[in-house]
């Protein structure tokens, strides 16, 4: 059956570097079981390659950044405790790079979410 309602969800938008997927998603979950959140246990993985002003280039061949984004419908309370722990736990500073901004979502379809 699906749900639909107005809602106070974010989407999470979390760029990695490539192989570090794992490391957030345990973030998150661990974030949601914190509030009992049923929403914050999964999310979408696209695979990218970052492109910045510098390239770097082994014996002429231009080397892309390969990355990851993760994106998790969350609710609003919740994002900004998950956007705190990926920074303090995998941010810009650290081997995962990440980096990570919410957008409002104004209706949800088909998510299991509280009533």
């Amino acid at each position: 059956m699906e749900t639909e309602s107005e809602s106070e969800m974010k989407a999470l938008h979390i760029i990695v570097n490539a192989g570090h997927t794992d490391e957030i998603m345990e973030i998150i979950r661990q974030a949601g079981a914190a509030v009992n959140s049923p929403c914050a246990a999964g999310g979408t993985i696209i695979h990218a390659r970052g492109e910045g002003s510098h390239h770097r280039s082994f014996l002429g061949i231009t080397l892309d950044n390969e990355q990851e984004i993760i994106i998790s419908i969350v609710e609003k309370k919740l994002a900004e405790q998950i956007m705190i722990d990926i920074k303090e736990k995998a941010g810009w500073k650290t081997e995962v790079r990440g980096l990570c901004y919410a957008m409002p979502v104004d209706r949800v379809i088909g998510i299991n979410q509280i009533e």
